[in-house]
């Protein structure tokens, strides 16, 4: 299968073979590994330790007990209760678990403790080899502004800003009038996103240095924060630096990451249609200097921004490997994980600057359990199915399967689609062709948006930056919620009137010719009328008019016709509720049409309610305020990210229901408020 599968990988003999006895002898040879990660990352860690030889140890929490990756390792041991604090992120349980095992080495993966320098640490002074850069290194470039200064030293092009140690409210505001809007507000520890704002006038800026210092103080225990004058619209654009303990220090092309939503990256392909071979040289000689200003070993990504004359500037330095590192093996013919694990051992590289080359075209994107209709709200319940393509240029990194649960306790990321091609034009095609074919019911995903982004003819055309789907996708069709089409209703209707546990349950072991549905889906009802006709299924419902004739109907996938074209969409049905993906989207639509009618509440107040499970950060509300519609009410934090929940109505706060601190389940209700109308009859 196409997870399983990677590009042949071809082993250079070693440039320096003395540095490489020397080293190995310095590192001392291992035998068995510790994955301090979960999900796609650990099974891709585990697939090429298991091909050199190498023994495997597994950790999980108590969420992850069937995990795929806990089932491939040759070991596991559970860390923890299911929150990462309690397990993932705790260094003692890890390096315990390592020594239960009697694993010798560590690789961290991305994310959790990959950049924790105390990590690092804890596994040096245990003796367990660290599979990654001293910590020393990953201390310095883990502060955006002790980076930052460095760089700086180093001669590496950065932006113009703040990187200064006194980090009060009042010296940033003056320092950002002296840099000039619009500006940056960063978080020094940590990425992703987080603890990062866009500030574009002066009015906003006291509010977002409040929100930033206490995103980044939740995410990462520091608030500390820089200041950059905002470059819009870059090109974002990545190096990809290998270094060995003897010092030998060399790029692998670079990456273009400029379609970022929430400062996440979304598509990631290599090389850059933006880089000619003279910018290439340029940021590869800056990022191999980033490199050796720290006396860096194993992987690492330079990050750079890039505007539109080809002027480059530091961004930041990702001490570990990262998420979109298969778009570089593929082009390049070389399996990173295999490189970290040689290096950790004291070889030297198995290539020199002169042996890189890159060959053809990869593009990446990731699949999130995460719906773009609601602003990309992530999304949680449970993979009823999960398949996808396996076939020539396409790998699929996952750590899922059917039945598993996705929880808010960690990253929604689900799997990374990577295709490759002898030019960017097929790695894109095939790309989008193996993204429509991806099937994942259950639990709303990016799929439409991402589809939606490779046949962009900005994309097509290789003129993406960071400012891509904010120009493109604020109103884009699939960004936005609508009613349900036709088509959708009437498939909905078949598999409903086909379900034999509906006929069971509605009508009995006959089911009539006709029947009438009542759907919701959201806050929308739908009424919905199919009449079976013959082999067809004539439906009806307000928005029209279509006949259906059914095929076949298995498990998971339905085959009809409809307007003479033959096709399969995809569905689960569980518990009442459908969830269909027809080729326009991932609908979860309930069956309501046994439901008693619930009793009108006049509009008297609203709720606002959790978006998911997750943990309350702030209630800016007392009982007895008055608010306004689209007032920020409550702000939760759920799979890394913060989330700011408003009232939809003007009114007079009645109940609060949560406090700071509180773990909350989705929907649960937090804060009632009474509507404007009751709130003025009361004063």
């Amino acid at each position: 299968m196409s997870t399983e599968q990677m590009t042949d990988m071809q082993n250079s003999g070693s440039p320096n073979s003395n540095a490489h006895n020397n080293n190995a002898q310095k590192h001392g040879a291992f035998n068995k590994i510790l994955i301090a990660n979960r999900g796609e990352i650990a099974l891709r860690v585990i697939r090429t330790a298991r091909q050199m030889g190498y023994r495997t140890v597994a950790v999980y929490s108590e969420a992850d007990r069937d995990a795929p990756h806990v089932l491939a390792a040759d070991q596991a041991v559970c860390v923890g209760p299911a929150g990462v604090a309690e397990s993932y992120l705790v260094i003692d349980n890890i390096i315990t678990a390592a020594k239960k095992t009697q694993a010798d080495a560590i690789h961290p993966g991305y994310g959790f403790l990959s950049e924790n320098p105390a990590f690092a640490r804890a596994c040096e002074e245990t003796g367990i080899r660290f599979i990654g850069p001293h910590a020393s290194a990953i201390e310095l470039m883990g502060s955006k502004r002790l980076s930052k200064v460095a760089m700086l030293q180093a001669g590496v092009p950065c932006i113009p800003g703040y990187q200064g140690e006194i980090q009060t409210d009042e010296v940033l505001i003056e320092k950002a009038h002296e840099v000039g809007f619009p500006i940056m507000v960063k978080a020094s520890a940590g990425g992703g996103g987080r603890g990062m704002r866009l500030v574009k006038d002066q009015s906003e800026l006291a509010a977002q240095i409040k929100t930033a210092r206490s995103e980044a103080q939740n995410a990462f225990g520091n608030g500390e924060l820089i200041l950059e004058r905002a470059v819009l619209a870059p090109r974002h654009i990545e190096i990809q630096i290998f270094a060995d303990s003897a010092g030998n220090t060399i790029y692998l092309g670079e990456r273009d990451c400029s379609i970022q939503r929430r400062h996440q990256k979304v598509v990631e392909e290599a090389p850059s249609p933006f880089v000619d071979e003279a910018l290439r040289k340029r940021m590869g000689k800056a990022a191999v200097s980033a490199a050796k200003a720290c006396h860096y070993e194993g992987a690492g990504t330079v990050e750079f921004l890039v505007d539109q004359d080809k002027n480059f500037y530091f961004l930041e330095m990702n001490t570990r490997l990262q998420v979109e590192h298969p778009v570089t093996e593929l082009v390049i013919g070389q399996d990173l994980v295999e490189w970290q694990l040689r290096v950790a051992a004291g070889e030297a590289l198995p290539l020199t600057q002169d042996d890189v080359s890159l060959n053809g075209h990869a593009i990446e994107v990731r699949l999130y359990a995460e719906d773009p209709r609601q602003n990309f709200m992530p999304q949680t319940g449970n993979i009823l199915l999960w398949q996808y393509p396996d076939r020539e240029g396409i790998r699929v990194d996952h750590g899922i399967h059917t039945g598993d649960t996705v929880s808010a306790h960690y990253d929604p990321m689900l799997a990374k689609v990577i295709a490759h091609g002898p030019d960017r034009e097929t790695a894109a095609r095939r790309l989008a062709s193996a993204i429509e074919d991806v099937q994942l019911v259950g639990v709303n995903t990016n799929k439409r948006f991402l589809l939606s982004v490779l046949r962009h003819p900005a994309f097509i055309g290789g003129q993406a930056t960071t400012a891509f789907i904010e120009q493109y996708f604020t109103a884009h069709e699939s960004t936005q919620e609508k009613a349900l089409s036709l088509g959708t209703l009437a498939r909905a209707a078949l598999i409903y009137y086909q379900h034999p546990l509906m006929n069971q349950h509605a009508w009995g072991s006959a089911a009539k010719q006709t029947y009438h549905f009542n759907f919701k889906i959201n806050d929308l009802a739908y009424a919905v009328q199919i009449n079976k006709q013959g082999q067809g299924y004539v439906i009806v419902c307000e928005q029209g008019k279509t006949e259906l004739t059914l095929i076949s109907n298995t498990a998971n996938r339905c085959v009809v016709i409809e307007n003479d074209i033959r096709h399969a969409f995809y569905y689960a049905l569980h518990r009442q509720v459908l969830f269909l993906d027809d080729g326009s989207g991932h609908y979860q639509i309930e069956n309501i049409t046994q439901q008693p009618a619930k009793a009108s509440e006049n509009g008297a107040s609203t709720e606002v309610n959790a978006v998911m499970d997750g943990m309350i950060v702030d209630v800016l509300v007392e009982e007895g305020d008055t608010v306004e519609a689209g007032q920020i009410i409550v702000v939760m934090e759920a799979m890394k990210m913060e989330h700011q929940l408003k009232t939809k109505a003007k009114g007079r706060v009645e109940h609060v229901r949560t406090a700071v601190g509180q773990q909350v389940k989705s929907k649960q209700q937090l804060v009632t408020i009474s509507r404007n109308d009751k709130a003025q009859s009361d004063a």
